[in-house]
């Protein structure tokens, strides 16, 4: 059995502390999780220094002695391999941004939320995991497909496993990395007042550089989502700091929706990116329009206009990237929109896994022995019919 992962956890209030150890009962009687505690980060660099079994530290950023911010800056002294996750106030761009430059991983927001706490948790750890596998095995790679596959692990320890559903829609994603990785990644983000945020990408190039320019695409658009909330001003906000510090030249097209349980109103902006199916209960569908923004990191001051439609009781609104429509077959055909718009006259489109399962099975099926040369990702969100 797998030792348990150690988390540091660094916060000055006494309370939280038993809260932690009272939510985490399970997971720590599991064996799944052991955690150490600090008052400020003064205490937290004397606990990594005197142990050094610890996986991940999650910090507070407001404390005294010394914050967490700076906290930030001194753990990669003591081991470059620890993540960190980040406790911040609700919409702190500023705070998020400066800790995420200072190689945060990822963030949660106060009041903190368990069930949220735990997904990011398990995400980083298993990020964490995933990146000492590819250092223990980094003078073993002798061939790209090591790469290949190094790439591939890190695309897939980020992606949503838990889909949160509400009581009136039902969400559900999954990804199929290619042999030659690209880029793509989705994800969910839950919102004040219940609003839930959606998004889809595809990176340029193939690789270990997709993957990581990938990753810091998700978590820009993770904090520009919380912190901003419209979808146009969330991809103008990502463009703008994705450009900053693009040396290589790499561009993401990505769509971003925001989702009003309330009333079903569907808020988009679209970055160069495949544009979403609208499935209806009797299994026609129609392609949302395309808002004309080009992909994000090319260059800066691009406007990204904001769209909105309302999704009727049953409707499914289905997110792909072109791993989908290109998919080839032996003869050179591509699948294409209306095989996809096909795949829904027969599946039943309230059922968001049902619908991703089928779309990945008629691919698979239309390409036979043809080798996936591009990831296949799909999330889809439904409106329940009552």
């Amino acid at each position: 059995m797998e030792p348990p992962y150690k988390i540091l956890v660094v916060d000055d209030e006494p309370d939280l502390e038993p809260l932690m150890l009272q939510r985490m009962r399970r997971h720590i009687r599991a064996g799944r999780y052991t955690f150490v505690f600090a008052q400020n980060g003064i205490e937290a660099l004397e606990r990594l220094n005197e142990q050094d079994d610890i996986d991940m530290v999650l910090s507070d950023i407001n404390m005294p002695r010394m914050d967490g911010l700076t906290l930030l800056e001194q753990i990669p002294k003591v081991d470059p391999n620890i993540r960190s996750v980040i406790v911040s106030a609700y919409g702190d761009m500023k705070n998020i941004r400066t800790a995420m430059n200072r190689g945060a991983f990822d963030f949660v927001t106060k009041p903190l939320d368990f069930a949220d706490l735990k997904i990011t948790i398990d995400r980083t750890l298993s990020h964490m995991t995933e990146w000492r596998e590819a250092l223990s095995s980094r003078d073993k790679l002798v061939a790209l497909q090591n790469e290949l596959n190094v790439a591939s692990q890190i695309q897939q320890s980020i992606l949503p496993t838990e889909f949160a559903q509400g009581d009136n829609y039902r969400i559900y994603g999954s990804m199929d990395p290619a042999r030659n990785v690209g880029g793509d990644f989705f994800d969910v983000v839950h919102m004040e007042d219940g609003f839930v945020g959606l998004a889809i990408a595809d990176v340029s190039d193939k690789g270990v550089p997709a993957a990581l320019f990938m990753m810091s695409t998700r978590t820009l658009l993770k904090g520009s989502a919380i912190g901003i909330g419209d979808p146009g001003k969330v991809l103008g906000e990502v463009n703008e700091l994705l450009e900053e510090d693009n040396d290589a030249g790499m561009f993401v097209t990505v769509f971003y929706a925001v989702y009003n349980p309330l009333n079903g109103e569907l808020a988009f902006a679209n970055g160069g990116h495949n544009s979403p199916l609208i499935v209806h209960t009797d299994g026609s569908s129609t392609f949302l329009p395309l808002t004309k923004g080009i992909a994000l990191g090319v260059m800066p001051g691009l406007p990204y206009k904001e769209q909105s439609i309302t999704l009727a009781p049953g409707d499914t609104v289905f997110l792909y990237t072109d791993g989908v429509t290109e998919a080839m077959n032996t003869e050179g055909e591509e699948f294409g929109e209306e095989r996809l718009q096909q795949v829904f006259a027969t599946v039943s489109p309230q059922d968001p896994q049902a619908a991703n399962e089928a779309v990945f099975a008629a691919v698979r099926e239309f390409a036979g022995e043809t080798p996936q040369s591009d990831d296949i990702t799909c999330l889809a969100l439904s409106r329940s019919e009552s």
